[in-house]
This record gives C-alpha cells, structure tokens and sequence, in this order.
C-alpha cells in the first residue's frame, strides 16, 4: 500500500494545491518532482512549451494534473494558466514553485502554517517566500533588482516587503482569476502582487529556505528585456497609485471616519515621535504648496516613502492646495519671488507688465523660485507648530494617572 505524502491531510482540508511551471529544467525537473511528491499529490504542472525532455519526464507522473503549452509563452501565462486550472479542479488556494532546483519542497510547511492560522472571516492573504537576499550565495545581480523592486512595491502600496520577486508563493487562487492582469512574463507576479494589494489582500513574507547553484540552475530571465519590462509596469502602477488608488483609499478612510475620529486614530494616536509626525505634516504641506501642480500627490508619497514617513498625514496635509486656497497660493509664491529677485512686495502685480518674451520668463521663474521657497518656509513653521503640539499631547498622556 502506498504512502501517503507527508502533508496531505493538511493540503485536502485547506483545499490547497502546487502549481508548477517549468520550461526547459529537464535537468532539475526529475529530482524535483520526486522530492515534491513526497509532500502532496495535489500538484499542477504547466509544461510551458518545453522543448527539452520535459515532456517524457512528466510522462512518469500520471497522478499529476498537466497542461501543455504548444509554445512558450512565458511565466506569466503559464501561471494565469495554472491559477485558471486550479480553479477548475475547486482548489481555493495554490503554491507556486519553481522547478529549477532553488526552492526546497519541504518548505510548503510555512504556507500551511501561515493558511492555518489566518482567522475565519480575516482578510485573504498572499504569503510571498523571503529568500534572505543578503546572504553570501544569492548572487549580486539577483539582490539588487529585488532591492530595487521592493522600494517600488511599497511606494505604490505602502507594504514593506524583504523579498518581492520570490517564485514561492501562496496564491488564492480565485481572488487572483479575478484580477486583470496584462502582462504574460516575470513581471506577472509584480503585476499580481500590486494588484492584490489594492484590493485590500494581506501581501506579506514568509522565510524559506534557498538554494543558488548557479552551474545546475537554468534560469529563463533575460536581464535587459525583463528589467525594462518591470521598470514599464512600475512606472504605469505609479501613475495609477499616485493619482488614483492612494488618493482614493485615503478619502474612503476620511469619509468612513469622519475629521475628529480620523484624527485621532491615524494622527495622534500614531506610535510615531512628535518630531516624525511633525514631519510628515511638513511634507505634505511641504508637496501642497509646490509649484508643481498635478504632481503633488506624486511628490507627497514619493518624499513619504523614501523619508518612511507616515503617508496618510502627509497626503492629507497635502490637500491645502484646495481649489478656494489656490489663488492666495499663487499670490504669495509671486510675492515670496518678487522680494527673493531684489523687488520688495510688488502690491501692484499685473499681467500687461508682461510685454515680452523674456518678461514671460522672468516671471515665470519668479513664481518658480518664490513658490519653492514659500513652501518651504511656511513647512518649517508647520513643524516647529506641530511638534509643540504633538509633544504637549504626548507629556499630557505621560502624566494623565
């Protein structure tokens, strides 16, 4: 009587399944299927056109749930391939695991765990393995876009992850068929990740272990053309975040609160210092009173991000710029520049004093200059103003018995 694999029970009762694409790894695919069946029979595989001896290999496992592509046509389709067949066999979640050696099967364990835990009722989550991309056998190149692709997950999502392109993951595998995703390479699972976040999914990392053997490891990523593409996709989500999905999740939250509450709870009620909290509202009033019109919600969270400061404060205190200040913005920005170039208050501003080009320039670098340095005083003081405050609120809840 055969075995059964280790963790089977455990994959049934969480309706859970193992989605592999593989493409041309008939070097590590053997191994790597015998040491996987150890732990479960709920495995998929999408032979991604192969064109090697993958597809007598996986002719040795019947039990196994396969697709074929006639072609290649990426990771990205070979996935959307594998969630849509999940789906189809009434699989709630999947684990995607790569079949090139790297990944050791054994930690499937840590996804049970984590799915095990999660609360009836909870948000959905999607577990991304953490490789430890500063230990000494991952490979420079490999860190370094992960570094670079981790700063630009949490500027459009404001999630911190250690470890953003992981092939390592749980998916749930529903949710994911109801995203609309357009890219069909690598960059699917930075599309699928920015896209489960902002439908409120818990995106968050998992350790696992991982093996680099860069002598036996095939890998399918083409450094140029897959860089240039994630840059594309980064890009394009954060035109949509800055202008669409943070603007709009901060608002909801404002309505569902209401002024008073929603001060209280994002603002004073922060764990973070008088001296951050006075800050992120320097910043953002900082990116309100910048010249730079359409871009401010662009500058606040970029600035927030890069200086980890709290966002919803920044991007609040952003919105001075409404539409009744926005004269008396450009007024004091013309002045602030007037007294800057030498002029003194010019109370007297009038545009046919604009006679020619080079006035044009000249005023337009006036309003410039002006506006930077009006934002920029006016921010200050807003720092020193709130940072009383904030330090005043903090000592009356030191003391309060």
């Amino acid at each position: 009587m055969a075995r059964e694999p280790i963790f089977q029970s455990r994959f049934n009762k969480l309706n859970c399944c193992v989605i592999v694409p593989t493409y041309n790894n008939a070097s590590t695919l053997p191994s790597f299927l015998e040491d996987l069946k150890l732990y479960t029979s709920n495995i998929i595989i999408i032979n991604d056109g192969s064109t090697d001896e993958t597809a007598e290999i996986l002719n040795r496992y019947p039990q196994f749930n396969i697709k074929k592509h006639t072609v290649n046509q990426g990771k990205g389709i070979a996935l959307k391939t594998g969630f849509k067949f999940a789906e189809e066999l009434n699989y709630d979640y999947g684990i995607t695991i790569d079949s090139d050696g790297q990944h050791y099967p054994d930690d499937l364990y840590v996804f049970l765990e984590e799915l095990e835990k999660r609360p009836v009722g909870s948000k959905e989550i999607l577990l991304v393995g953490d490789r430890n991309m500063g230990s000494e056998n991952v490979p420079g190149k490999s860190s370094m876009g992960n570094r670079f692709s981790n700063f630009w997950f949490l500027v459009v999502t404001g999630i911190e992850l250690h470890d953003s392109q992981s092939g390592y993951r749980l998916y749930p595998v529903k949710l994911i068929n109801s995203l609309k995703l357009i890219t069909w390479k690598f960059e699917l699972e930075i599309e699928v990740l920015v896209k489960a976040a902002w439908r409120d999914v818990q995106v968050r990392n998992i350790p696992i272990k991982v093996l680099y053997k860069e002598e036996e490891r095939v890998t399918h990523f083409r450094p140029f053309w897959d860089i240039v593409r994630i840059v594309l996709l980064y890009m394009w989500f954060v035109l949509v975040s800055f202008f669409y999905i943070h603007p709009r999740n901060k608002y909801q939250d404002f309505r569902k609160k209401g002024l008073k509450k929603f001060w209280q709870d994002n603002i004073v009620k922060s764990q973070e210092s008088p001296a951050r909290k006075a800050a992120a509202i320097c910043i953002g009033v900082l990116a309100g009173l910048s010249p730079f019109w359409g871009l401010h919600t662009l500058i606040v969270f970029s600035l927030a991000a890069v200086l980890n400061l709290n966002k919803v404060i920044s991007f609040l205190f952003s919105n001075i710029s409404i539409p009744p200040f926005i004269p008396f913005i450009i007024y004091a920005g013309l002045q602030t520049g007037s007294v800057i170039m030498g002029k003194g208050l010019d109370w007297d501003l009038n545009l046919q004093k604009l006679k020619s080009g080079n006035d044009v320039l000249l005023g337009i670098w006036q309003y410039l200059i002006g506006s930077i340095v009006f934002a920029i005083l006016v921010s200050g003081l807003t720092w020193i103003i709130f940072y009383f405050i904030f330090s005043v609120i903090k000592r009356k809840k030191v003391v309060k018995p």
